[in-house]
């Protein structure tokens, strides 16, 4: 082969070679599909363990890759800190990712122990370069509310203050109860600063729960709100309930917990070790001061209340109270759902026989879901043991909420004790009805005849049964709403399997104390006498018993408006002749209501969303037209 040949064969292969190495650098395309697209770029620290495609891109900036980071960790982020290449964007929200996975990776490896230093240093770590992101970059957090990237830092700093504050609390009971500052793992703590009230309860929580961390069953919604800082559950059971003290504050409380850190500049930030706990109430407070900015504070409305719930015991505590057994409730209790707030008006819920403030589990919850009635309301739920005859539990219901009304509002001037809404189920709807009407002289005709009594046994006996007997309005209520409530009984309790449990209820014994003394009482002056039979709450709920009749139409306070909603179950002819499969519509419906909503459903009403909407719109109307004291 000739010289000139192989030369021009030679040229051929590198021009070929070229031409291949070139076709090799031409970049392919390919599709995803929408939810790839979008699981893509949710992937971060948090969600995946691996580094988010932002961390990625800033690690390739400077020539580094996140599995060399991995084998080099403290090379890795001195490097990123200080190479050329990236804005501070860049540089403090990969920073922050890198120090968070590297704590979840370290607490991972030991899930049993206590957080060690280093873990809860790199936690702090992974909150303050998220802080300075939002906060000390050249953008303000407005300007980047629609990107993505902000919320993924978010996220870093939340869970960063989450797990930092898990371990502060378990240091907590180790410091003195004055202290202004300590040192952990390199870093000055500040003693916290908090706004949450705790009136009642002890200083210090016995535990604090991530509500990030909580799944319930039996609600059927989470009712949060996104922003900056780290939702909480407090438990902080009352020091000593006292057993004459008819109110319980909250033994549960949402707060929300956010880290500052000392220095007004992004590089004496990132220089301090300094940092302060804001502790913030989220019924109170919508925003979180953090330096000279203002932003929305994060909440969880339902954790708290759901806690709560969960470890009542209302459920087995209902049934022995029903039957008089031991353990049962013997007196009415008030129930506060969240601290005591002057400023909010008062919806008080009463449950029906049997049951127990889960009556109300989601209808609290979904009240208190709605903004616009959060900001207005708090919910006081009565506990009272469903054994004792209604005229008694009318007494002590009474008793308590007048108690409880006059503890936190002596003067009587606050919102909280003016325009009260009651909202009564069942036989609480009863109840409810007679806390809003008058009695007169209507009721004494319930009480057995006893010609042969002298005078002062007959005005002793008036005075005895003045207190079950004869009542006017509460004059703290402007609104009542009725659910399915037997005002004027229901032909169901005479049923057998009525009257069989009826048989099985014991009377409490404060209860037969009065009868016994009754009895006494209504002994002629002639003869022994014999014991009276006092009614317990089945019979009262017949339709042919007494008290129930002559309570039926005593009339409502005209300051008072009230609702009704009632149940229809498997009717087909008109609403007039219709049920709930317990309660006629007839002993339901009252006249004079400012509305009344029939709803398909079963006896338990309160439950359905379609009632649940009706309480809503009713307690907005209420805002609106409930004056000022």
């Amino acid at each position: 082969m000739k010289q000139g040949t192989q030369t021009w064969i030679a040229r051929y292969i590198v021009l070929a070679m070229l031409l291949c190495l070139n076709a090799c650098a031409i970049v392919d395309v390919s599709h995803v599909k929408t939810h790839e697209y979008v699981n893509g770029r949710r992937n971060d620290v948090i969600a995946t363990g691996r580094s988010s495609d932002w961390t990625v891109q800033s690690l390739n900036v400077v020539a580094l890759t996140a599995d060399s980071c991995g084998k080099a960790f403290p090379a890795c982020v001195e490097t990123l800190a200080h190479s050329p290449g990236l804005d501070d964007e860049q540089r403090l929200s990969a920073l922050a990712e890198l120090w968070l996975g590297q704590a979840i990776k370290s607490e991972r490896a030991d899930r049993d122990a206590i957080m060690d230093d280093q873990t809860f240093d790199a936690y702090l770590k992974a909150a303050r370069y998220a802080y300075a992101y939002i906060f000390l970059t050249k953008r303000q957090p407005a300007e980047r509310v629609f990107e993505f990237r902000q919320e993924q830092v978010i996220g870093f700093y939340n869970l960063s203050v989450q797990r930092t504050l898990a371990r502060l609390f378990v240091e907590l009971p180790k410091l003195d109860p004055q202290w202004m500052q300590t040192s952990l793992a390199g870093w000055t703590i500040l003693r916290p600063q908090s706004d949450v009230e705790r009136a009642g309860l002890a200083g210090v929580p016995t535990e604090l729960i991530p509500a990030s961390s909580l799944r319930f069953k039996g609600l059927r919604n989470v009712y949060r709100r996104d922003g900056f800082g780290s939702e909480f559950v407090t438990v902080t059971p009352p020091a000593a309930p006292a057993d004459d003290v008819p109110w319980r504050e909250p033994e549960c409380a949402s707060i929300t917990g956010a880290l500052v850190f000392d220095g007004a500049t992004l590089d004496e930030v990132l220089e301090s070790k300094h940092v302060q706990l804001l502790a913030r109430d989220p019924y109170r407070d919508e925003t979180i001061s953090v330096g000279a900015r203002t932003v929305p504070l994060a909440a969880n409305f339902t954790a708290a209340y759901g806690v709560f719930m969960a470890r009542s015991g209302f459920a087995s505590q209902s049934i022995r109270s029903l039957f008089g057994r031991e353990g049962g409730l013997k007196k009415p209790r008030i129930l506060l759902m969240q601290p005591y707030d002057p400023d909010r008006l008062t919806v008080v819920m009463l449950h029906g026989l049997a049951s127990s403030p889960e009556a109300w589990i989601n209808v609290s919850n979904e009240v208190m879901g709605d903004e616009n009635l959060r900001r207005n309301y708090q919910v006081w739920e009565v506990y009272y043991p469903t054994n004792a005859p209604i005229a008694v539990n009318l007494a002590g219901i009474r008793k308590a909420l007048d108690a409880t009304f006059k503890h936190f509002d002596p003067s009587g001037q606050a919102r909280a004790s003016n325009h009260v809404v009651l909202v009564g189920h069942s036989m609480g709807g009863v109840i409810a009805r007679l806390l809003v009407s008058s009695s007169g002289d209507r009721l004494w005709s319930v009480v057995p005849e006893r010609a042969n009594l002298s005078p002062a046994k007959q005005a002793r006996l008036r005075e005895h049964l003045a207190r079950y007997l004869q009542f006017t309005p509460m004059p703290e209520v402007s609104r009542a709403i009725f659910l399915a409530s037997p005002h004027r009984g229901t032909p169901v309790a005479q049923q057998r399997l009525a009257r069989w449990i009826g048989n099985l209820i014991r009377l409490p014994a404060n209860v037969l104390k009065e009868v016994a003394s009754l009895s006494d009482l209504l002994k002629d002056d002639s003869t022994k006498g014999s014991l009276i039979r006092v009614p317990n709450s089945v019979d009262n709920l017949s339709d042919t018993d007494p008290f129930i009749m002559a309570a039926a139409d005593l009339p409502i306070s005209a300051a008072v408006r009230y609702h009704t909603i009632v149940g229809v179950y498997k009717s087909t002819g008109p609403l007039s002749s219709s049920s709930d499969g317990v309660v006629p519509y007839s002993s339901a419906h009252l006249d004079g209501a400012d509305s009344e909503l029939a709803i398909p459903s079963w006896h338990s009403v309160q439950e359905t969303p379609a009632a649940i909407l009706e309480l809503r719109r009713i307690l907005r109307l209420h805002i609106a037209t409930a004056r000022s004291p």
